[in-house]
């Protein structure tokens, strides 16, 4: 069996038995098995699933390749033969896709490691789902002294060959809030007695729409979306809560402060105004993903050099805790083109297999081309 041919059957293994964000213990000890296999040291670190595995030299410039290892909590329905096994739970974003990805890379640097002008480290890390996994890395220390870090995601809405990036700003801050709004309940028919959350909850949804349109800059990218409304339990009663829940994405630091800003104000004001009481919780999930022009630019290259067509693409609203490993280090994030039909965290969302083994070269070349782009920069 060709190593091509060994990295889909691995990456239908992983599809077969997806794990929720820190609970990949299985998923860890399958990758942890073939990095033993072929020989690639496993780094001791203090994680609680996930693994970082380094190939090359201890001296030399520190490269790091990052992939990502657990799945949603989402029943499959892609029809697939290797469904997943285990109910409620898929690999509906192509973590399974990356991680054997980097997993041929790590076998591909290792039989290229005397020709390594530094370590290439490789993160196969948990919890990216949660946005915490990137921080549990930093905190080992195993990025510490690296020069650059790359990683991938596919995107089934780029053709299969094609590898998207661009300098700056590619995926947005994503931040979550809850909003609990607490009134007072009366009979329906004598709303005076009361004090209404769900006509409350009905104006805040309203004046959060002006959120963006009359406080974002318009050169900026934003979006605030209300996703869940509860309140009130049947036709009679007015309740006496409402509880909302929603999210906010944006690309620039000084927007995202302004509209976490301004909303809280909004909420407070409008509760004010009816005499009620609110809850405003604001959980700041990752940063904005900020790619080092130097190596995204780099990055597009070797892509081109590797047999992929590179394009600069436009950023994209989704969320990425890579973001927080370049607030330690320069880096580029790139999207890997599939060309499926159906979108990311779909149930019926598939990989195209056949991009697998050219990202895995890929990554490989990439490596290797930054070491000795580092190396040659060293005084």
């Amino acid at each position: 069996m060709s190593l091509e041919q060994q990295l889909i059957a691995f990456r239908h293994e992983l599809h077969r038995h997806p794990e929720l964000s820190n609970q990949e213990f299985e998923t860890t000890a399958r990758i942890r098995q073939q990095l033993e296999n072929y020989h690639i040291r496993v780094l001791d670190l203090p994680l609680k699933t996930g693994l970082v595995a380094e190939v090359g030299p201890q001296q030399g410039p520190l490269v790091v390749l990052r992939s990502d290892i657990d799945a949603l909590p989402i029943e499959e329905q892609s029809g697939v033969d290797f469904v997943s096994q285990n109910p409620g739970v898929m690999h509906a974003c192509g973590h399974d896709f990356h991680s054997s990805a980097a997993l041929g890379a790590a076998i591909l640097l290792k039989q290229r490691e005397q020709h390594l002008t530094g370590p290439v480290r490789i993160l196969f890390q948990a919890a990216e789902e949660t946005g915490q996994g990137a921080p549990d890395i930093i905190a080992t220390g195993a990025l510490d002294n690296a020069r650059a870090i790359f990683g991938i995601h596919n995107d089934p809405t780029l053709p299969a060959g094609v590898v998207g990036s661009k300098p700056g700003p590619l995926t947005a801050a994503v931040d979550r809030f809850t909003i609990t709004v607490k009134g007072t309940g009366s009979h329906a028919a004598r709303p005076h007695d009361g004090n209404d959350p769900i006509v409350i909850a009905a104006q805040i949804v309203s004046a959060a729409q002006t959120l963006i349109s009359r406080n974002a800059p318009s050169s900026d990218n934003a979006v605030v979306s209300i996703t869940q409304i509860h309140s009130g339990s049947t036709w009679n009663v007015i309740p006496d809560s409402a509880w909302l829940e929603g999210t906010v994405r944006s690309f620039s630091q000084t927007t995202r402060e302004l509209l976490e800003k301004r909303f809280r104000e909004i909420v407070l004001g409008i509760a004010a105004a009816f005499g009620a009481e609110v809850e405003f919780d604001w959980q700041a999930g990752p940063p904005s993903v900020v790619n080092d022009a130097h190596w995204a630019d780099f990055a597009l290259q070797q892509a081109d050099r590797s047999g992929f067509e590179a394009r600069v693409v436009e950023a994209s609203p989704i969320g990425e805790d890579f973001a927080f490993y370049q607030q330690k280090l320069p880096g580029a994030f790139m999207m890997i083109g599939t060309g499926e039909p159906y979108a990311l965290h779909h149930p019926a969302f598939r990989i195209n297999d056949t991009v697998l083994w050219p990202t895995a070269q890929y990554l490989a070349q990439l490596a290797e081309a930054a070491l000795l782009s580092l190396d040659g920069a060293q005084p």
